[in-house]
């Protein structure tokens, strides 16, 4: 006989973007909802994200004259995700991603820059940025409006268990208040019931070394991470102790814009992710010669700079960096990002042979000038020269910074058995969840799934009743 401490109709673990959408969701829907914080602060990844957002059908493709579709987004979605994504929810975020990207500037005010990007893997410009380019931009709306509602989040709040009843259906949760992440130390244990259901928005493991190297050992204390503090495995797993299906935890995502010159994700993952392989080239300094197309997708070039065996180097010239001009700013005065005259000073100074640069950036010219498709099937028909003087470089070695698999969920956000069915009142959305992007998710695209899945689990938790 479990005592619980109180009770609501709806808890959601978990405060980035998947669990504040889920929240405000459910009590727009009429339920009583408390939302657990394990950290001292809310968003999770949201907040340290810098806000893409993946939207086929957007306003500004439609005023640049974009043809996009849900389709097209989902062929992209499945062929980067080596088409072991798990059909229906990856056509549901596919089919609703662009409607819960307005809904979050119509409903809650967040506003996005004049500008579209195509990250790797996708086949047209269809990414969004936040104003601040940012995700705080999300978590303060998202928070404010949950304020509004009377929707209390509480933070310091860990999840030890998934509290279930005699017949497995899942009714509230154990939870240590106090909890500080630091020292692991924590308060006192509390037993909380959700008279109608349980949202998982827990996040991803990146941070979580001893899990992650249970999936994929080569991801050890050797490669870091560009999660927060707090992207570590306690959710995932209170979920598969009750029986949660495990989907894909071995495929384990590494950005390969990770900048050498700096902790975590910060100016210069962003100055490679919107400006370098969008418009640059990425060359093994041993060689002097192009790796992978830089617009593949993030398994591809991550897979060519660890088969290379050390940091790669991304060139560019002026025209490109313009791409993205706050970034540049602060990687050039932290030194994440140099700057030179002529290639032939950037090649001496990265120990690139310098003949072998300088044919490899003429022969990449010469096909630009062309319209040709080059050696790794990217079409450079729409690809700018490097000729632009002053050029620019960086240092670049993957980093450990998402993870596609989790537990699995139904297109209805329901968290899964390993039998395929339902476990009762119980849902997740965002990181937590597996099988939505297969082997490798495209950029831009978490932040999009939070919304879409936590929206679609906040409406169905709150018209669970009476423990149905």
């Amino acid at each position: 006989m479990i005592t619980w401490d109180e009770q609501t109709d709806v808890v959601v673990i978990g405060s980035g973007a998947a669990g504040c959408s889920a929240a405000i969701e459910a009590r727009s829907a009429g339920a009583s909802v408390i939302v657990l914080e394990k950290m001292k602060i809310t968003g999770g990844n949201t907040r340290i994200s810098d806000g893409g957002l993946a939207a086929p059908g957007n306003r500004l493709q439609k005023e640049h004259g974009i043809e996009d579709s849900p389709e097209l987004f989902y062929q992209d979605i499945l062929k980067a995700g080596l088409n072991l994504n798990h059909r229906a929810p990856a056509r549901v975020f596919a089919e609703q991603g662009a409607q819960a990207v307005e809904w979050l500037q119509v409903e809650l005010g967040v506003q996005y820059m004049d500008r579209l990007d195509r990250f790797g893997g996708h086949s047209v410009a269809r990414c969004l940025t936040t104003a601040s380019h940012s995700g705080k931009d999300i978590v303060n709306a998202q928070t404010s409006r949950l304020k509004q509602m009377g929707v209390e989040i509480r933070t310091q709040c860990l999840l030890t268990n998934l509290l279930t009843d005699d017949s497995g259906n899942v009714c509230g949760v154990q939870i240590k208040t106090g909890y500080n992440h630091k020292n692991q130390s924590a308060k006192e244990q509390k037993n909380i019931r959700a008279g109608r259901a349980v949202i998982l928005a827990t996040g991803g493991f990146g941070n979580d070394v001893p899990f992650r190297m249970l999936q994929n050992p080569s991801l050890d204390t050797t490669v870091t991470a560009t999660n927060h503090r707090g992207a570590t495995a306690e959710g995932l797993s209170a979920a598969l102790k009750i029986g949660a299906a495990p989907v894909h935890l071995s495929w384990i995502q590494t950005g390969p814009w990770g900048c050498v010159d700096e902790v975590g994700y910060g100016s210069g993952s962003r100055f490679a992710s919107y400006a370098l392989y969008p418009n640059g080239i990425l060359v093994d300094p041993s060689t002097g010669r192009r790796i992978v197309s830089e617009w593949a997708d993030r398994r591809q070039r991550s897979m060519a700079i660890f088969k290379a065996g050390h940091p790669c180097v991304g060139i560019m010239d002026a025209r490109g960096a313009g791409d993205d001009p706050q970034s540049l700013e602060k990687c050039l005065k932290t030194g994440k990002v140099y700057e030179f005259n002529n290639l032939a000073d950037l090649a001496e100074a990265c120990n690139i042979p310098p003949d072998t640069l300088l044919s490899t950036v003429e022969a990449y010219n010469n096909m630009i000038r062309k319209g040709q498709t080059d050696q790794f099937g990217k079409s450079l028909k729409t690809a700018q020269p490097i000729s632009s003087p002053p050029f620019f470089a960086m240092h670049l070695w993957p980093k450990v910074h998402y993870t596609p698999g989790g537990v699995g969920i139904n297109a209805n956000a329901q968290v899964i058995d390993v039998r395929n069915q339902p476990i009762p009142n119980l849902y997740a959305a965002g990181e937590v969840c597996g099988g939505i992007h297969g082997a490798d998710r495209l950029g831009s695209c978490a932040l999009t799934e939070c919304l879409v899945f936590g929206r679609i689990a906040g409406r169905n938790a709150a018209v669970v009743r009476g423990g149905e």
